[in-house]
């Protein structure tokens, strides 16, 4: 199940669970929990949570059609119900779960000013960020990392 999901349903995932719990999630801060939870999941079980790239850019780890998705938003938090339609269903995100959880649970608490700063320190953004261009985190570089952290 988890190969035919994206990044973009994994990040709705996010801000469901965030509207089940009553808390609130950014543009910023579910870029960071999806970048978090690739390299939980890349570590964990040696593949990928999803194929789409995770670029390095200034503000830390995007995943690029994401972002565009919620842009809308701003700063604010992503409106669950201007995101989530009837198609979205729990059940589709049972093998991926316990990694969604366990990211949820190490960071979810953090504000999204503070997991940019903690991805600003940790090698796979800092290898590839440049100034000049953008460049993709690659998956190996988040595996190495995450299974170091470990």
């Amino acid at each position: 199940m988890v190969a035919e999901l994206c990044a973009l349903d994994f990040a709705k995932w996010f801000v469901a669970w965030a509207e089940n719990i009553d808390a609130e999630v950014s543009n910023l801060k579910v870029q960071k929990l999806l970048y978090y939870a690739q390299g939980t999941h890349l570590a964990e079980r040696g593949r990928p949570l999803f194929a789409d790239p995770l670029e390095a850019w200034a503000h830390g780890p995007v995943v690029s059609n994401v972002y565009h998705e919620f842009k809308r938003f701003g700063k604010s938090p992503i409106d669950a119900d201007a995101v989530l339609d009837d198609s979205f269903d729990w059940d589709d995100f049972k093998d991926a779960e316990p990694v969604l959880l366990k990211t949820w649970d190490t960071y979810g608490s953090l504000a999204a000013w503070a997991l940019r700063e903690r991805t600003h320190r940790e090698s796979p953004w800092r290898n590839a960020f440049d100034e000049s261009r953008t460049k993709t985190i690659t998956a190996d570089q988040l595996e190495a990392f995450f299974c170091r952290a470990r």
